[in-house]
């Protein structure tokens, strides 16, 4: 069984699927830029971006945090698991209240690409784990199952 197996060969799940969410969020950061562009303007732009920019630094904490604490235990990656999150969530509302006030901010913009960008990535990368639970995220492959085989 793959749960069986040492944590020296268990693959890092974890970081797996936010690499996955931030390689297709990628993809996506032009047309949401061109998009909030269009509505917004300038500002639009540039909310868009530091919008962007959080969700891809959200991401890569989360992937961090939590292949640490897979490896430490299961307790430590319960804990890391609330814990981060709320961290990454203060995180975003401390970059929210430093740029509330700058004239080059729309804050409208800046909400709704961080609300769609969030929702978007994570609800596209359930549709892969949900295809296949073997490997979240992840095409199959001969190495991947023979590890697990």
């Amino acid at each position: 069984m793959a749960t069986d197996l040492p944590l020296s060969q268990t693959p890092a799940v974890e970081r797996e699927l936010v690499f996955d969410m931030v390689k297709r969020g990628v993809w996506f950061a032009p047309v949401i830029l061109l998009v909030a562009t269009v509505i917004w303007g300038p500002q639009g732009t540039a909310s868009a971006a530091v919008a962007i920019a959080l969700v891809t630094l959200n991401l890569l904490l989360a992937a961090a945090g939590l292949s640490w604490a897979a490896k430490v235990s299961p307790m430590a990656l319960m804990a890391v698991s609330l814990g981060g999150f709320a961290l990454r969530m203060g995180l975003v509302c401390i970059v929210l209240l430093v740029l509330r006030n700058e004239p080059w901010i729309n804050l409208v913009a800046l909400g709704i690409t961080l609300v769609v960008t969030h929702l978007g990535l994570l609800f596209w990368e359930l549709k892969y784990v949900s295809a296949s639970m073997a490997y979240p995220g992840l095409k199959p492959t001969a190495d991947k199952e023979a590890v697990v085989s």
